[in-house]
């Protein structure tokens, strides 16, 4: 189990995770077409080089997700009772093929489960980060974690 239960987390506490993705056009087509998304600054490179962007914007339903995939085998995988909820979701920079993304991740809150005395909860920021540096996606994310028995 490489997930860590409520006990095992502090305020404070930073991973940087190893994990690095470089972005494929395939990707981005697959989790577009795969939500039915018709926006054709993911799809259409024809209209795309018309924008401020000059080309093809990557999903960014793609990029969330891979940022939080990322995160699961250093902080909940095994230990997760459920997501409760994801906040302030934001992406401040696009993202377009060929970038190589990364993935932080703080834990900013812990506090008990008033319902569930076996469980606690855990609010971790999670930041995207392509190769040059810039923040291209955060969220926080709320987990309801096992405690260790």
């Amino acid at each position: 189990m490489a997930g860590r239960t409520f006990d095992e987390w502090a305020v404070g506490t930073r991973i940087v995770h190893a994990l690095r993705r470089t972005v494929t056009d395939t990707d981005n087509v697959l989790i577009t077409t795969l939500t039915h998304n018709p926006q054709p600054l993911h799809l259409d490179a024809d209209y795309a080089a018309g924008t401020e962007f000059g080309r093809v914007v990557v999903n960014g339903i793609f990029t969330f997700g891979l940022m939080v995939g990322i995160s699961v085998g250093d902080t909940t995988l095994g230990t997760l009772v459920a997501n409760l909820g994801y906040d302030k979701v934001v992406m401040p920079k696009p993202v377009f093929v060929g970038d190589t993304l990364r993935a932080e991740t703080e834990v900013v809150e812990l506090r008990e489960s008033k319902s569930r005395p076996d469980a606690g909860l855990v609010t971790f920021r999670h930041r995207m980060l392509n190769q040059r540096d810039e923040e291209v996606c955060s969220c926080l994310r709320t987990a309801l974690l096992k405690k260790s028995a």
